[in-house]
C-alpha cells in the first residue's frame, strides 16, 4: 500500500511544486492514517490544512478508499 500511496503522491507533487511547495511521504499507520511532511512554501501556509484535506487526503481516498484520513507531521 506505501508504495501505491508514493505513486499517487507523486502526481499530486508537481501541482505544489508550481507554488514552491512539496510533500514527502511520512508514514501509513495501521488505523489507515498516511502521515505526510509539507515542505517549501507549504510547510508555513495558513492554507496547509487545506490543501492536506481538500486535496491530498480527496485525491488518495478517490484511488483508496481504504485510508481514513491524510495527516501532516
Amino acid at each position: 500500500m506505501e508504495d501505491n500511496i508514493k505513486k499517487a503522491l507523486e502526481n499530486i507533487r508537481p501541482y505544489l511544486q508550481r507554488d514552491g511547495g512539496d510533500v514527502e511521504f511520512v508514514a501509513y499507520t495501521p488505523e489507515k492514517v498516511v502521515q505526510v511532511k509539507l515542505r517549501g512554501a507549504c510547510a508555513g501556509c495558513p492554507h496547509s490544512q487545506m490543501t492536506i484535506k481538500g486535496g491530498i487526503e480527496r485525491l488518495l481516498k478517490e484511488e483508496y478508499p481504504e485510508i481514513v484520513s491524510v495527516e501532516s507531521v
